[in-house]
């Protein structure tokens, strides 16, 4: 990483675009509790309830364990409204369709900002990210475009201001930083929540995780000057 600036708070509302519950958790969730200490709004919407991503329970059943699991992890760290958006998981697709739903989403909810995970094909290394995330990750970039325009979508409610940024926490090729020293905490217990994902992963009380989870953010934060801290990327549509 090279120097990375300090990500702009100077908004009010922000609007969480990710596709899977427990997306969120893996390092933007202490960015998200920083600023709803700060009395900011922060909203989630997710793209798919995450009914595929359990092999050993079937998909109506993972369901709503899944989103139970992202209810009380958005209650941790302050996330008041969490909405689902029911694409099938594991088979996002980034088309009109998902582009008028998110773009539908965003004059709904008239974000200032949009925050996500890495659209990125790879997290690094040798590694490859999920069609899901990087379906969702370039759909949004272009709704969030499309929600500020009268002549697209109008079918969809009337549009809104542009927002000033899209920020997508675990990118490689990251542009800014939240301290998040106070609130990695806070963060890492919203990931406990999502314990049957995490004993998908073999990780059974996510202890092997949220070690992973603090050696990224003192990384992080050792760049950055600070205890703790997480990474973005920042675009603007």
């Amino acid at each position: 990483m090279g120097e990375l600036e300090t990500l702009p708070e100077d908004w009010d509302r922000a609007l969480a675009i990710v596709a899977h519950p427990d997306d969120m958790e893996w390092g933007a969730a202490s960015a998200v509790a920083r600023w709803t200490a700060q009395g900011k709004d922060v909203r989630y919407l997710l793209v798919t309830r995450g009914e595929a991503g359990i092999a050993t329970i079937p998909p109506d059943e993972a369901a709503p364990l899944r989103e139970r699991e992202q209810r009380a992890s958005c209650d941790e760290i302050g996330v008041e409204v969490l909405e689902f958006l029911d694409h099938p998981d594991g088979l996002v697709v980034a088309d009109l369709v998902l582009r008028r739903d998110l773009a539908a989403a965003i004059r709904r909810h008239r974000p200032d900002v949009l925050i996500g995970i890495s659209y990125r094909d790879s997290w690094g290394g040798t590694s490859w990210n999920h069609v899901d995330h990087r379906a969702v990750g370039v759909a949004m970039l272009d709704a969030a475009r499309d929600a500020a325009n009268p002549w697209v979508f109008p079918e969809e409610g009337e549009p809104c201001d542009p927002v000033e940024f899209v920020a997508f926490s675990g990118s490689t090729a990251p542009t800014h930083v939240v301290d998040v020293s106070d609130h990695l905490e806070a963060g890492i217990a919203s990931l406990r929540h999502h314990e049957v994902y995490l004993r998908e992963l073999g990780d059974e009380g996510g202890q092997d995780t949220i070690l992973q989870l603090r050696s990224w953010a003192r990384q992080a934060g050792k760049q950055a000057g600070v205890d703790a801290a997480v990474v973005f990327e920042l675009r603007t549509p």
